[in-house]
């Protein structure tokens, strides 16, 4: 049975001697047998250097090229003026539709303006259904439906904005009834209370809240789309502020 070689116990002390007391930057050696008169000749080699971010071609390495300089212009060239170019207005399919006269036209702090001319003001609200304008103050009448106390506050102990039932009589009569009502509370949104909202589904009509100026820019796009017979609106004044108690 032969002795083991040099190189084989030198990978066994390698592999048993723990981790902290190796060097690694310093250079490996390596023991093989030698046909010199001495036993054993050891070659040592050094540890490679670590490269350079370089990039790599047929022809070897070479440093990355720097980055490119951004354009001096963004000149496109000549307009063209060829005939297939698509024009955008023309597919407008509302462009050739009137407005409803009802659409509003200015949100003001105390009022609106319509586009048929008429002005609706001090501080009155107004309730657009059925290609009709009509004055709304819900705020005169309280929760029970009990008129000429004053201005009163639309705000419920929960925060929600409630209106009586009063304040929507003009939707009981009306036929055929609208199938949205876009309802603007003023210069913010809030949501509405469970009643008011239950009162209006009872009608048969859908209820969308938003702030009044969106409101009533949901009003025209809808009105001359759908007709003013599906949509209605009811809007607060973005002046509005809550009575204090």
């Amino acid at each position: 049975m032969h002795p083991p070689s040099s190189s084989l116990l030198g990978s066994l002390r390698r592999s048993i001697q723990p981790q902290a007391l190796r060097r690694p930057s310093a250079p490996t050696a390596r023991c093989r047998p030698s046909q010199s008169s001495r036993p054993h000749s050891c070659i040592i080699h050094p540890r490679p250097a670590p490269l350079s971010a370089r990039a790599f071609t047929t022809s070897g390495y070479r440093p990355l090229s720097p980055p490119s300089n951004p354009p001096a212009t963004t000149n496109r060239g000549p307009v063209s003026n060829e005939d297939t170019q698509t024009d955008f207005g023309s597919m407008d399919v509302l462009s050739n539709t009137p407005a409803p006269t009802t659409s509003i036209d200015a949100c003001l702090s105390h009022g609106f303006h319509l586009d048929n001319g008429v002005k609706i003001g001090g501080g009155s609200g107004c309730l657009l259904i059925a290609g009709e304008a009509f004055g709304w103050q819900p705020w005169e009448a309280d929760g029970s439906g009990t008129p000429g106390k004053g201005p009163k506050s639309m705000i419920n102990a929960k925060g929600q904005w409630q209106a009586g039932e009063r304040a929507w009589g003009i939707l009981e009569v009306v036929w055929p009834k609208p199938d949205l009502l876009i309802l603007g509370l003023g210069p913010s949104m809030l949501p509405i209370s469970l009643e008011t909202r239950r009162y209006i589904n009872s009608l048969g009509i859908r209820v969308d809240v938003q702030d009044t100026r969106n409101a009533a820019a949901q009003f025209n796009l809808l009105a001359t789309e759908r007709g003013v017979g599906e949509v209605a609106a009811a809007l607060i004044p973005i002046g509005w502020k809550e009575p204090r108690s």
